[in-house]
């Protein structure tokens, strides 16, 4: 009797713990689906967009930043932040699972758009297998913002106006410490790819830090200057590249501007007065350069006013940059194209020399 009491205890207990075990699956499967349970929309946007590195674009969609060297927690964390997951310890629980049992690489770094309703898993999925839709666009060297705003426009990038607006964006600019009224000459002319109606603020960042890429590595004093130095430096980059058409006369010409600022002589640039032509009146690009264009009274007209103008004119490439750091000692005071063809210019120490160079071109 004794021994039939005990087995009925017994299995009580298992038929107890069996409930309870199921119990705990249960609410272990209910408590999953719940946490992984995709996101239908964004229940507080602002919070999203306050996110570094997170963006609503223009076509509404979420673009969400995987950054060079961060780790899987902490886009999971700034995922949480944002509102497109749930729970960041689950995202980790996860991460953990994909690369241990499915031999999965890790999160790439890059831009995502990501397609509500999506769930954690789909989220990382994407961010391992790396889909970003991508696209080659070009910004040539010696653009104005106005110029790179309708390329990247043509592109689908990002729109024309949005891409002017954040150019000129006072946040933007003070952010990287830029004594200018915009990102002019501080975005690089390169070759990037973007997505499709990508944020243009995140399009003005990336083209600037790869500027600040560029020249460090052209000289690293570059991280001692002073935001005004930099600046001094990036406005005569832009002058030289509107001016050189053969690389190797790039630090000659700028051995020849910082010639005469060093004596307070005028610097007599053409692309300077071009600029105020195309730039700020509106005007077509000039075939050619009258007497009367040179005698505009605005600050950037360098034939009326020595030292340099308020800020660069153009984005100057890594030619243009290193020349302005590095510039070519000489006694010259002087250039002048005399080559259309070749884009030869000839370097005179004398105005007489200068004179007796030619006619006075300028580069298209």
């Amino acid at each position: 009797m004794a021994e039939k009491n005990v087995f009925k205890i017994i299995f009580k207990l298992l038929a107890i713990l069996i409930a309870f075990s199921i119990l705990i699956i249960l609410l272990a499967v209910f408590a999953v689906m719940y946490i992984n349970k995709p996101v239908q929309f964004l229940e507080n946007e602002s919070a999203f967009s306050a996110v570094d590195g997170f963006s609503i674009g223009d076509d509404g969609g979420y673009y969400v930043e995987v950054r060079r060297g961060e780790s899987s927690q902490s886009v999971g964390l700034r995922l949480e932040r944002g509102g497109l997951i749930k729970n960041r310890h689950f995202w980790n629980l996860l991460c953990r699972y994909e690369k241990k049992y499915n031999n999965n690489e890790y999160i790439k770094t890059g831009m995502y758009k990501i397609e509500l309703p999506a769930s954690q898993i789909v989220i990382l999925r994407q961010l391992i297998a790396g889909r970003q839709i991508l696209h080659k666009v070009t910004i040539p060297e010696g653009v104005t913002i106005r110029k790179a705003a309708k390329i990247l426009n043509d592109a689908g990038i990002c729109s024309y106006n949005d891409f002017i607006a954040e150019a000129n964006n006072r946040e933007i600019i003070n952010s990287y410490n830029i004594p200018n009224t915009s990102m002019e000459g501080y975005l690089f002319p390169d070759t990037y790819l973007f997505p499709k109606e990508y944020p243009a603020n995140m399009v003005i960042r990336k083209m600037a830090d790869n500027f600040y890429k560029k020249i460090e590595s052209i000289s690293p004093s570059v991280k001692n200057m002073t935001p005004q130095e930099l600046n001094r430096i990036v406005i005569l980059a832009s002058i030289v590249e509107r001016e050189y058409r053969i690389n190797e006369e790039a630090p000659l010409m700028s051995g020849v501007f910082h010639n005469r600022l060093r004596i307070n002589m005028a610097l007599q640039s053409c692309a300077t007065v071009v600029y105020i032509m195309t730039e700020i009146q509106n005007k077509p690009h000039p075939s050619v350069l009258l007497f009367s264009d040179l005698e505009v009274r605005n600050p950037y007209n360098t034939y009326m006013y020595s030292g340099l103008p308020p800020g660069p004119i153009c984005a100057p490439g890594f030619v243009a940059l290193q020349a302005a750091i590095f510039p070519e000692t000489t006694s010259y005071l002087y250039f002048r194209l005399t080559d259309p063809a070749s884009g030869m210019h000839y370097f005179s120490r004398t105005h007489d020399e200068h004179i007796n160079a030619g006619q006075l071109l300028i580069k298209p």
